[in-house]
């Protein structure tokens, strides 16, 4: 006779009640912190249930996410260096490849005051001499190629938002072209504006400097990458259609350094090439090639690879560039790193009018209130700025929106008002210009929105392309209404000095009509006939 089974179904309901037990009372324990790591409550009932952790919140002070001494500069030091390696160079720093007449001049702008996104957030000028204003006249006027640097850490990493600001700023004010494209990179296969392939390179990043041969690491420029060839190494850049306007630059400009002798090659549209012979020398050297179709360009290193560094290539035309100089992790420390002469050196060559400083997501911390030191550090940022592009006017971007995990969901940051205030007080206390992110993000929804949106991801920290494009447009939109009140002042000028001059004109031709006609002229000529 067979035993029935026995029945063990309120064995499985008490082991249920009892993880439900003992998770409501892991719910009342309060936050606690393992060393410098935060640990969240742990709160099944967030629903129905919440709690105040004020109590047990970090102190609002600055964090120490960054070495200070790593932010020491002598700028005297560094003015004595520039002036030092910058002075003119009896060897040749420019090499020409001109496959057309370089007849490429940009002609006087309308603007369009039309905006992209319905809510306005103005640039903030704090400089005396208006140098925004000075970079919106350029923007409108100016017969050359206007030149923008955007520094900037993972935030805009594989041209994120600049490829979109650069499209705007192009269709606009003219001009074509990615701007400067590394010679190589592990993230190239990440931007979509230009296909890069490289061979035969080892490429060094700035924030990972002390893994690069010590000959290297005094050589870094603010693109954040040294790039070493060997034998035969070789570049190839192709132009893409991702955004208006890449695929029709007619000029391009490849950098690099050669101490010892080289030979190089470059190869336009995988057609026709050219070698060179590069002297030695410790100067920064440009091949400039300029064709009226540039759709790809290869760069190939022969001989003298010894110390030879590549930085890697502008393609552009008679208008705009933007030029995408983001570094990851990178809260600002890395500009400090990168040789001012070299920097100079290339400002000579191409000469920016605006340097855009995008930096301090990675700074901020939660519930900390405390910039100052962070601050300081910005303004210093500035100063070196100026040292290497001093024609340049510098505009500082206030962090970006960011929301972090809480029991009640996704809350924006509360460090960011405060991160946000210091830095608008370092842009004012050096006379830059500030512009807030966060205020433009938020103005569309904010970082929840974009997350939901598809525009950034989920960490709530990071936009994508989609969201880079509305803070892009939001950006342009600053940028555009300067330029579009500049524009109506000179045409009030102009319309002024135009009527003036009538009034001028009027007047000295009576003067001459009554130098030119006897007194008695109008008699005569009302008189008969005799």
């Amino acid at each position: 006779m067979n035993n029935p089974e026995k029945d063990c179904t309120h064995h499985s309901w008490l082991a249920a009640v009892a993880l439900v037990a003992v998770l409501v009372a892991v719910s009342f324990i309060p936050p606690q912190s393992v060393g410098s790591v935060k640990l969240r409550r742990a709160n099944i009932l967030s629903d129905i249930l919440a709690f105040d952790d004020t109590a047990v919140s970090e102190p609002a002070s600055e964090p120490a996410l960054f070495d200070e001494e790593e932010f020491r500069i002598d700028m005297a030091a560094v003015a004595e260096r520039i002036e030092a390696d910058t002075t003119p160079h009896e060897v040749q720093t420019t090499y020409e490849w001109l496959l057309a007449q370089d007849t490429v001049r940009r002609e006087r702008i309308i603007p369009d005051s039309a905006r992209f996104v319905p809510t306005p957030v103005p640039i903030e000028d704090f400089s005396d001499s208006g140098r925004i204003r000075a970079f919106c006249d350029t923007l409108l006027n100016a017969v050359r190629p206007v030149r923008i640097a955007f520094l900037g850490d993972s935030f805009v990493e594989g041209d994120i938002l600049t490829a979109d600001l650069r499209e705007r700023l192009q269709t606009a004010f003219s001009g074509s072209g990615t701007g400067f494209a590394p010679m190589a990179s592990p993230l190239t296969a990440f931007r979509r504006t230009v296909k890069t392939q490289s061979k035969g390179w080892t490429a060094y990043n700035i924030m990972q400097r002390k893994a690069a041969p010590e000959r290297l690491r005094e050589n870094f420029y603010v693109s954040g990458w040294v790039c070493q060839p060997a034998a035969g190494a070789s570049t190839r850049w192709e132009s893409t259609d991702y955004r208006k306007r890449l695929d029709s630059c007619t000029t391009a400009r490849i950098l690099f350094l050669s101490p010892n002798d080289s030979r190089v090659e470059v190869t336009l549209n995988d057609g026709e090439s050219r070698e060179f012979d590069i002297p030695g020398n410790a100067a920064v050297r440009q091949i400039r090639v300029s064709a009226p179709h540039i759709r790809s360009l290869a760069f190939k290193v022969i001989s003298g690879t010894e110390d030879f560094v590549g930085y890697g290539a502008i393609f552009e035309d008679g208008g705009v560039v933007v030029d995408n100089y983001s570094v990851r992790s990178n809260n600002g420390q890395a500009m400090f790193w990168t040789n001012p002469s070299v920097n100079a050196q290339i400002n000579a060559m191409l000469g920016y009018d605006l340097v855009i400083l995008q930096y301090g997501l990675n700074i901020m911390q939660p519930g900390v209130t405390n910039y100052t030191n962070y601050a300081a550090q910005i303004e210093k940022m500035i100063a070196y700025v100026r040292q290497c592009f001093p024609g340049a006017a510098v505009l500082v971007l206030g962090v970006s929106d960011r929301s972090v995990k809480t029991d009640a969901g996704f809350e924006p940051m509360d460090a960011i008002p405060h991160m946000l205030d210091y830095q608008r007080g370092a842009a004012r206390n050096t006379g830059a210009a500030f512009w807030p992110t966060c205020d433009a993000m938020r103005a569309l929804g904010g970082m929840e929105q974009f997350v939901k949106n598809g525009w950034a991801g989920k960490d709530y920290t990071h936009i994508n392309y989609a969201g880079g494009r509305r803070v892009a447009w939001a950006l342009f939109d600053a940028i555009n209404a300067g330029v579009c009140e500049v524009y109506a002042e000179q045409q009030i000028a102009e319309q002024r000095r135009r009527t003036e001059q009538a009034v001028l004109d009027s007047v000295r031709k009576a003067a001459v009509d009554r130098r030119i006609l006897p007194a008695s002229a109008p008699e005569l000529l009302n008189s008969p006939l005799q």
